[in-house]
């Protein structure tokens, strides 16, 4: 799986006030997708599985796309899917068990900001020795992906249960 880099905020015009900007630091669809996907397979319970039909209608996401997001799911063993009349999809592991991180990694690959942090493969810079921002995208790499290996499924249920309740 080849790694996907995030890119910040790059100013490209000399006129600050155009609102010229570079590429803006974005999930693409795939993570999107599979976390709501992920989610609304976890609301069912352990013993209950769930059609990628029922998964995508509560989500208002198209079926051809999760059927490609439930296959790399699938082959990263964080979904187990069920053939038969009652079959469908369940989570593999119990909610608390998964991360954000986990099923991000799973559908996007390693999130990394710079090259130079992410080790990429054959990736060499000359100036990494002197390099005074490199340690700034080495945080914000950390950070972020503290930050989504931190939120489990469990959490996200947690956090709507209270929006709900309150």
């Amino acid at each position: 799986m080849t790694s996907i880099y995030l890119y910040a905020n790059i100013y490209l015009n000399s006129d600050r006030n155009s609102g010229n900007w570079g590429e803006k630091v974005r999930l693409s669809s795939r993570g999107r997708y599979g976390v709501a996907a992920m989610y609304e397979l976890s609301t069912y319970g352990d013993d209950q599985s769930v059609s990628l039909k029922e998964i995508a209608k509560n989500q208002g996401l198209s079926l051809s796309y999760l059927e490609q997001l439930f296959s790399t799911l699938k082959k990263e063993r964080l979904i187990i899917s069920q053939r038969g009349a009652k079959g469908g999809y369940k989570l593999a592991k119990p909610p608390q068990k998964i991360s954000v991180g986990d099923i991000i990694r799973a559908v996007e690959g390693p999130i990394e900001f710079s090259e130079c942090v992410g080790g990429a493969e054959n990736y060499e810079c000359n100036k990494s020795s002197m390099c005074v921002t490199k340690d700034v995208w080495q945080e914000v790499n950390d950070s972020v992906n503290s930050v989504i290996d931190n939120i489990t499924l469990q959490d996200l249920l947690d956090k709507n249960q209270k929006k709900v309740k309150g």
